[in-house]
């Protein structure tokens, strides 16, 4: 489904504080993928998970998107691709405060002009599996850290993207809720076929999924 091909990303570019962020990146994710960058902090995981979903450009490099190459698409088309290809999970949560759980659910349904019935059936569906259907009516402060982050995971699928992008999803739970964020997030995986590619430093989730992508130092290594 993507492909990265001779990636480059620097940061500070011909400047004495230069970083070489990203270092000749091959990578090929398929289809289906529940997969891990994994790494020390600093080796490149944010940056090529930011690269991977169009959040960020590279200095050089071919990134195809089912056969398209996002490296040559117009910061409008980019948004267009991320709104409707790709899922993101930030470590932030990133929930609007004055929308409800279900509107927070359902936002991105309701910007790509998904009509309501479908919006509420498929927000209700993904908060079932996400064991959060009793909080739909709640304001995220109201909810804690655990149920937000399964908040944005449900904000992040409910559209059915192509690949779901979760930056240290678990950074901000206890053991027990990171258990169950993951477990959830493999459930969708496998019912829904959607790639999930996650970015983290955590044990559960190496544990966890089918496929490990190692960096160090901007360069991939496994």
């Amino acid at each position: 489904m993507i492909e990265l091909q001779n990636i480059q990303k620097y940061f500070f570019k011909d400047d004495p504080r230069e970083i070489h962020a990203l270092q000749d990146i091959n990578l090929t994710l398929e289809d289906g993928e529940f997969s891990l960058l994994s790494g020390p902090s600093g080796c490149g995981k944010t940056t090529l998970l930011n690269v991977i979903g169009a959040l960020d450009t590279v200095d050089s490099g071919s990134i195809l998107f089912d056969g398209t190459d996002i490296t040559q698409l117009s910061e409008e088309e980019r948004t267009t691709l991320r709104l409707e290809k790709m899922g993101f999970v930030f470590q932030a949560y990133n929930l609007v405060p004055v929308l409800t759980v279900e509107e927070n659910i359902g936002f991105i349904m309701r910007l790509r002009g998904f009509d309501k019935n479908t919006i509420s059936k498929r927000v209700h569906e993904v908060a079932k599996i996400l064991e959060i259907e009793d909080k739909l009516p709640f304001l995220p402060n109201k909810l804690s850290g655990g149920q937000q982050q399964r908040v944005a995971v449900a904000r992040a699928v409910a559209s059915k993207p192509n690949i779901v992008l979760a930056d240290e999803p678990t950074a901000n739970l206890d053991s027990k809720n990171s258990h169950k964020l993951i477990d959830m997030m493999r459930e969708l995986n496998e019912k829904e076929g959607m790639s999930i590619i996650f970015a983290s430093h955590d044990d559960l989730v190496r544990e966890s999924v089918r496929r490990i992508i190692r960096l160090n130092d901007g360069k991939l290594v496994n």
